[in-house]
C-alpha cells in the first residue's frame, strides 16, 4: 500500500489542487485534511471547467472515495452548491464516493458577518479576507466554540449547544463591533 501526502505552507496558489488531480487516479482515497472555501483550484476535463473549494478533485474518478477531513471547515451552503453543480454535469456523488469527517468543523452565517465586521473594523489595515469566515471559525474551532459535523446527527443536543455559541457571539457582535446580533 502506497502513501502521497501533498502539503503546502498553508497559504494558497501553491498549486496544491493541481497536484493532488495529477495524482488522484493512482490512489484509492482522497483526503482533504484542511482549510475551507476561502481558496480552490480550477479542473479541466472530460466533464467540463469546474471551480473547486471544498470537494477534493478525486471525484472525477470511478472509485476513488474522497474525504474531507477533521481540519477542514465547511461552510453547508457552498459545500450544497458545489455538490449541485458537480450533479449538473454528471459527476455522481454518494456516500461511496464522498465522505465528511464527523469532526469537521461547520461555518455559519454569523462568521462570515464577524469576518466583514473585522475587516470594516481595520479599514485601511484590513488583511484581504475572503469574508468566508475561515478565520473566525478557525479561532472559534480552537476554543472549543464550534459545531462539528457530527452533533447535526443529534438535533436535541445541537439546540442547547448552538444556543450557547450564540449567546457568546452576541456578545462579541453586539459589544465590540457595536452590529446587530
Amino acid at each position: 500500500m502506497s502513501n502521497c501526502a501533498i502539503v503546502g505552507i498553508n497559504w494558497g496558489d501553491e498549486g496544491k489542487g493541481r497536484m493532488v488531480d495529477l495524482v488522484t487516479e493512482q490512489y484509492d482515497v482522497v483526503v482533504r485534511y484542511q482549510g475551507g472555501n476561502n481558496a480552490g483550484h480550477t479542473v479541466i476535463n472530460e466533464y467540463g471547467k469546474f471551480a473547486l473549494h471544498l470537494i477534493p478533485s478525486g471525484i472525477f474518478r470511478k472509485g476513488v472515495v474522497n474525504v474531507l477531513g477533521n481540519g477542514v471547515v465547511i461552510d453547508c451552503e457552498h459545500l450544497w452548491k458545489e455538490i449541485s453543480a458537480l450533479r449538473a454535469a454528471g459527476i455522481e456523488i454518494t456516500p461511496d464516493n464522498f465522505r465528511i469527517s464527523d469532526r469537521a468543523t461547520l461555518v455559519f452565517p454569523f462568521h462570515r458577518d464577524l469576518d466583514a465586521l473585522e475587516e470594516a473594523r481595520l479599514k485601511d489595515r484590513a488583511y484581504g479576507s475572503t469574508k468566508r469566515g475561515i478565520a473566525p471559525v478557525y479561532s472559534d474551532k480552537y476554543q472549543k466554540k464550534t459545531v462539528q459535523a457530527g452533533e447535526l446527527l443529534y438535533p436535541d443536543y445541537l439546540r442547547g449547544r448552538l444556543a450557547g455559541i450564540l449567546e457568546w457571539k452576541n456578545l462579541t457582535i453586539e459589544n465590540v463591533y457595536h452590529a446587530n446580533p
